[in-house]
C-alpha cells in the first residue's frame, strides 16, 4: 500500500455524507481524478482489500420512528428468490441472508423502517404476501447504542 492507498482507504471510512457524486467529491479532496480513485477502489475489490461501501441510515433524523429486525424462515432453495424480492422494498435498508442456529430457525433478515411499529408490521405482511413466506417475526429496537463507521487508518 502507498500513501495515497492510505489516504483512499482513511477517507473512505470517514461520512461520505449526503454527496450527489461521493466519489468525485472525495477525489477532489486528495487532489485525483474521480475516474483514477474509481479505479482503485475496484483494484481493491478485486484484491480481496474492501468488501463492501456501506451506508449508515440514520432512521430518526430521516423521519422513520420505528425500526424492526425482520426475521425469516426461508426455504433454503428459495432464498435468492425471496431476498431479492425482499431487498427491492423502499422500507428495506438491510437484507442478509445468515446460517440457521440448532435454536433459530431464520436465515433471511431485513432491517425495515417505517413511521410506526404498526407501520412496521404492515410492510412485513406486505412482504409476507409478496414472497409466499409467512414464517417470520419481528424484532424492534429499543434503544440505539452505536452508529459509526469502521476506521482502519487515520
Amino acid at each position: 500500500m502507498d500513501k495515497l492507498d492510505r489516504q483512499i482507504i482513511a477517507r473512505l471510512c470517514a461520512d461520505i455524507g449526503e454527496a450527489f457524486d461521493p466519489f468525485g467529491d472525495i477525489a477532489a479532496e486528495l487532489n485525483m481524478p474521480a475516474e483514477a480513485l474509481r479505479a482503485r477502489v475496484r483494484q481493491y475489490r478485486a484484491q480481496g482489500m474492501l468488501r463492501r461501501i456501506g451506508a449508515i441510515l440514520r432512521h430518526r433524523q430521516a423521519g422513520f420512528m420505528a425500526n424492526g429486525m425482520s426475521v425469516w424462515n426461508v426455504p433454503d432453495a428459495q432464498v435468492e428468490r425471496v431476498g431479492a424480492i425482499m431487498a427491492g422494498f423502499s422500507e428495506v435498508s438491510h437484507c442478509y441472508e445468515r446460517p440457521r442456529l440448532p435454536d433459530w430457525p431464520y436465515n433471511l433478515f431485513t432491517m425495515i423502517h417505517g413511521q410506526s411499529e404498526e407501520a412496521c408490521r404492515a410492510i412485513a405482511a406486505r412482504m409476507a404476501a409478496d414472497t409466499g413466506v409467512t414464517a417470520y417475526d419481528i424484532l424492534f429496537s429499543v434503544r440505539e447504542f452505536k452508529k459509526t463507521s469502521m476506521e482502519y487508518l487515520k
